[in-house]
This record gives C-alpha cells, sequence and structure tokens, in this order.
C-alpha cells in the first residue's frame, strides 16, 4: 500500500508510520513486533512513495513473513524497483536491522540504500544496505557467473572441434 508521493525522503515521517505499522503486525507467538517503510520509485520516475508492511507470523515458522518482505512486495506490485531507504521499526530498546533473508530481498532492488533503526518512533541509528550485505549475491553476480559458464563451455566445444 503506498501511503504518500514525493520527491524526498522525509525519514521522520517514514519513523513514524513505521511505528504505526509496527502496532499493526500480526506476532501472536514471538510477541515480536516489527513495522517497515520502504522509500521507492519507478525507474523512470522521480516522485516517490512510501510503501508499508508489518511482520505477518505463522504457526509453522518458516512461513513467517517479515515486515521489510512485506514492503517490497507492495512495492514491487505497484510497479516500484528503484529503492531509495527503508526504516524498520522494533521494539527495542536495542533497535534491530533486517535479517538475513530481507537483505537478500532488498539486494535484488539496490545495491546500497540509508537504512533507520526506529525505537519508539524515533530513528535511533542508521546503517545501509551495503554495511549490513557488504558482499551481496544479486543480478549481476548471476549475470557474470552465467557469462563465465558460457565462456567455458564454449571454449570447450572449441577444443572439441579441434580434437
Amino acid at each position: 500500500m503506498s501511503t504518500r508521493r514525493g520527491k524526498r525522503i522525509d525519514w521522520r515521517e517514514a519513523a513514524l508510520l513505521a511505528e504505526n505499522m509496527r502496532a499493526k503486525a500480526y506476532a501472536p507467538y514471538s510477541g515480536y513486533r516489527v513495522g517497515a517503510v520502504l522509500v521507492a520509485r519507478k525507474d523512470s520516475e522521480s516522485q516517490t512513495e512510501l510503501f508499508i508492511g508489518a511482520n505477518v507470523e505463522n504457526a509453522s515458522y518458516g512461513l513467517c513473513v517479515c515486515a521489510e518482505r512485506n514492503a517490497v512486495a507492495s512495492a514491487v506490485l505497484a510497479g516500484m524497483t528503484v529503492f531509495l531507504g527503508l526504516v524498520v521499526a522494533t521494539e527495542g530498546p536495542t533497535p534491530a536491522a533486517p535479517c538475513g533473508m530481507c537483505r537478500q530481498v532488498l539486494a535484488e532492488f539496490a545495491t546500497d540504500m540509508p537504512i533507520g533503526l526506529v525505537v519508539g518512533g524515533e530513528i535511533v541509528d542508521k546503517t545501509s544496505l551495503a554495511q549490513l550485505l557488504p558482499r551481496m549475491f544479486n543480478g549481476a553476480a548471476l549475470a557474470e557467473a552465467q557469462a563465465k559458464i558460457a565462456k567455458q563451455a564454449k571454449r570447450a566445444s572449441a577444443r572439441k572441434a579441434r580434437s
């Protein structure tokens, strides 16, 4: 769900919205509620939009969905695939960064972006995707590996043809 449009990131607004989303999380098993706000835009546009998410737990823990991935799904469904920033709200007292799975999903769309960590509606720490996932695996890495494999196959085929 998109909440507003603009050209600049209002970090205070995003922090408060993430805190509001945290209150709506479905966390009957862990009690650990998380809210997220993703700032995104379409590739060809400068207007940004906010996309919200909250964690949704399931009795089968592997089926739980994090707040960050819910926000990513909302953005992608709206055609927004350029991610500019993320805010994650947790109860605290120590702020929590996105989990490894969420980091990898974010890396599909951005090699870096600022991430604000919220407790009590305030950003209490800032980090970035590149800091949290320094050697990310993304589409570029996959394309590079596929190109290398194709080149090796071509050389092997050429050697075989010469023999």
